[in-house]
């Protein structure tokens, strides 16, 4: 049998089960010249990602939402196989990274290399990731938005940030060392590395570039509940204020946080710490045009 031109790796649960219809008329309408194969279990997608890399099958694509694509993601990034790019098929909750690639088959990019983060943990412990990283609240905020059923995208997202005020409002001392900068030790809600421009379905970096060689990051200190309340409707279409007390905003290459508390965080909407795993450093650098993205030049069924 030849090789397929094509893997389409999907979650046949994406978009809370919707993304089930859509998918078997993709199925239906691309025939077996396709390779697709399905997940079964956390962490098999970057299984099957990395199966597909190693055979050379010359596009592996994400079906799915953004913790499908972060998965194939780290499969891709582990093999690193040059002659293997990267593309999506967005049919999940928040689909932020296929966003920010820009991935419309309408109007499709031209082929090209975007940037990876890369988090490190003390263990040795490694997650790329290819959208974003978010501790502390948002952290938290992706917690709450696993006992969410119904929703998806903004409304899931800002449900979870809501029940987050409630239940987890704190901002524990970090300490924070931004690329050569001396490390300062300051109250932390929040901090969030990006690469694309959304996080959760909300606008955090609303000029991010996904292939400029720079994270956007957003660090935010001790707000208040009513502040942040005051934020969520702005963050759903603008992104935050250019210049806010106690909100503090940039470009940088690599970031290092300490906390005396263990760290909660997500990267790409998957938690990769939770505060039982007892993780108090993280190093979050990022690693340039790593990662060869295409648009797909078939036809996607509406």
């Amino acid at each position: 049998m030849a090789r397929p031109e094509l893997c389409v790796i999907f979650n046949p649960t994406a978009g809370k089960h919707r993304g089930r219809q859509r998918l078997e008329q993709i199925r239906q309408t691309w025939g077996a010249e396709v390779a697709f194969r399905p997940t079964t279990h956390p962490g098999h997608a970057v299984e099957l990602a990395e199966s597909a890399a190693r055979e050379g099958i010359p596009v592996v694509a994400a079906a799915g939402g953004d913790g499908t694509a972060h998965e194939v993601l780290n499969g891709l990034m582990s093999v690193r196989n040059p002659d293997v790019a990267f593309s999506i098929i967005p049919i999940g909750s928040a689909n932020d990274y296929a966003f920010s690639l820009g991935l419309d088959p309408k109007n499709p990019p031209a082929p090209r290399h975007v940037d990876v983060g890369c988090v490190n943990l003390p263990d040795g412990k490694r997650v790329y990731f290819g959208c974003c990283l978010g501790t502390g609240f948002n952290g938290r905020v992706t917690w709450e938005s696993r006992k969410i059923r119904r929703l998806q995208g903004v409304f899931l997202y800002g449900l979870a940030a809501i029940r987050s005020l409630v239940y987890h409002y704190e901002y524990p001392p970090v300490s924070v060392r931004i690329d050569d900068e001396p490390a300062q030790t300051v109250p932390t809600l929040m901090f969030s590395a990006l690469l694309g421009k959304r996080e959760g379905g909300f606008t955090l970096a609303p000029h991010a570039l996904i292939d400029d060689g720079w994270f956007d990051y957003v660090h935010a200190a001790d707000l208040t509940r009513w502040q942040i309340l005051q934020f969520l409707p702005r963050l759903a279409l603008f992104g935050p204020p250019a210049s806010y007390p106690k909100l503090r905003q940039g470009k940088c290459r690599r970031i290092v946080l300490q906390s005396e508390k263990p760290i909660i965080a997500h990267a790409d909407g998957e938690l990769f710490c939770l505060p039982e795993n007892n993780v108090r450093e993280l190093e979050i650098v990022i690693e340039p045009a790593a990662l060869h993205v295409v648009a797909l030049q078939k036809q996607i069924p509406e």
